[in-house]
């Protein structure tokens, strides 16, 4: 069994259950497998990347066949609007969020007349979408304008413009070619953060000149050098770089 998002966002969860951490979200066009039901919930795996959590099953839209679904993953087209809108068939708007696939619309009887990209795009172009997420407030699991996190931020500006990467910071590190210093970087690639531990737990998108945008309480633009993200307004360290990936000329 297979299944469409149909609404603007939907929540993963990491369980079957309203009280369950949000791990992820479905945006509008998202398309999915159903690996189990259950009374009021659905374990899906996101065709996208693979990423599995739990949905409500009232927010559950079922796509008519295997067929179907195949066809439609060829359909990839990503809104660049912070937020617009599909008219259903019978006249209703659909609010749809930035990086919602509308390539998928006609099979579910809606329309949609904006903008969106559907090809690999540049660096600048992908600079240019990471700025429109700026000030969206920080939120685990969340991957919209309205709330996201700092994995959310680098998988949806990369997969606007073309390219596929995990949904974790802890797999999108395991990506493109590593650089051994910043001044080997160009901008649009990604820089890795770690923990005492080692653990990976941050990822941001670089810019020119030694900044970085990235999502940490909100999504903002610091600099940063070898040690790490210099926060402008704290006026101090904030995270401890671990390692920079130029990714878009390796995928």
């Amino acid at each position: 069994m297979f299944g469409i998002c149909n609404l603007s966002s939907i929540p993963v969860r990491k369980n079957g259950d309203d009280k369950s951490e949000m791990i992820s979200q479905l945006l509008y066009g998202d398309l999915y497998e159903v690996i189990e039901k259950k009374e009021k919930w659905v374990l899906i795996k996101i065709n996208f990347d693979d990423y599995k959590g739990w949905i409500d099953y009232k927010q559950f839209s079922e796509i008519e066949s295997e067929n179907h679904f195949n066809e439609l993953i060829k359909n990839k087209a990503y809104s660049l609007d912070l937020i617009n809108f599909v008219e259903t068939y019978n006249k209703e708007l659909i609010p749809i969020l930035l990086g919602s696939n509308i390539g998928v619309s006609e099979y579910i009887k809606h329309t949609f007349d904006g903008e969106f990209s559907n090809k690999i795009r540049n660096r600048k172009q992908l600079i240019e979408t990471a700025k429109l997420y700026l000030n969206a407030p920080y939120l685990w699991g969340g991957k919209t304008p309205f709330g996201i996190d700092c994995s959310g931020l680098s998988q949806m500006v990369y997969k606007i413009n073309g390219y596929k990467i995990p949904r974790d910071a802890k797999d999108q590190v395991n990506f493109g070619a590593d650089l051994g210093f910043i001044e080997e970087s160009k901008e649009g690639d990604l820089a890795f953060f770690d923990n005492d531990e080692g653990e990976i737990i941050h990822v941001g998108i670089l810019l020119k000149n030694n900044y970085i945008i990235h999502a940490s309480g909100y999504v903002k633009i610091d600099r940063i050098d070898q040690t790490g993200i210099y926060d402008l307004n704290k006026k101090k360290h904030t995270h401890k770089l671990r390692t920079i990936k130029n990714i878009i000329d390796n995928i």
